[in-house]
């Protein structure tokens, strides 16, 4: 592990007024583990819901407004959200190809900007973070963590090395949850045709915990729980690993 890593915490706008815990366990987490955090001061949407609606000049302003926020440092950037790790390591550099000003810009913000699993196994080379749970957990990749961003193993990993929880396979794991955002709205009865298709799966894999690197994800996910009368836990990844018995 670096010596005395330094990052800045993009919060992401779901996780900041829907789910703060995440982002709270992934202040604990980061800390626990040596990592000085920043929270840089004046954080907003990163623009990606206007991006799936194709308002682009709406996206490009947010896109523009969240760079020059995260430039102010050059520390690495965590995001506890695959989903929003994606629209600025990718999305970003699409939005702003040719630019002359804000493509370098972009460039440089999106090669230092990590989601959370990624960066713990990818940077700082950690898999045991020292997580005590007793839980039987399933884990569903989200759409743009695993096609987006990539990533496939850290989260699994992760979660592996809990002390006194076990993993169990989600039969199509990797199936989308049918949340996609905006697509929920505009398409809601094939949204909740996929999370029907979602919850069977998770109930029927005997966990009592399911465990998802999105904001939106778990979102969906509980309501659909919920309204099932499902007693299933459901916890963002940091919740999990910042949990020590």
């Amino acid at each position: 592990m670096p010596e005395r890593a330094t990052v800045q915490l993009f919060a992401t706008c779901l996780v900041d007024t829907i789910r703060p815990s995440a982002g709270m366990a992934t202040l604990r987490l980061l800390e626990r583990l040596g990592v000085t955090v920043i929270v840089p001061d004046g954080q907003t949407c990163c623009g990606q819901p206007a991006f799936n609606s194709g308002c682009l000049d709406d996206a490009r302003a947010m896109a523009r407004y969240t760079i020059d926020l995260l430039e102010r440092s050059p520390a690495p950037v965590v995001v506890p959200s695959g989903s929003c790790g994606d629209m600025i390591a990718h999305q970003y550099r699409e939005l702003f190809s040719g630019d002359p000003i804000y493509g370098p810009k972009a460039e440089r913000v999106a090669a230092r900007t990590y989601e959370l699993g990624q960066y713990l196994v990818d940077v700082l080379g950690v898999e045991d973070v020292g997580a005590k749970a007793r839980r039987t957990m399933a884990y569903h990749p989200s759409c743009h963590l695993l096609r987006g961003l990539g990533v496939r193993e850290a989260a699994p990993r992760l979660l592996e090395a809990v002390a006194g929880a076990q993993s169990v396979e989600l039969a199509g794991g990797e199936e989308c949850c049918g949340f996609g955002g905006t697509f929920a709205v505009k398409m809601s009865e094939l949204s909740s045709a996929m999370l029907d298709r979602k919850l069977d799966a998770i109930i029927g894999s005997g966990a009592d915990t399911v465990v998802a690197c999105d904001a939106g994800c778990l979102l969906h996910i509980e309501g659909g729980l919920r309204r099932r009368g499902a007693r299933v836990a459901v916890c963002h990844l940091a919740e999990i690993l910042a949990e020590a018995e």
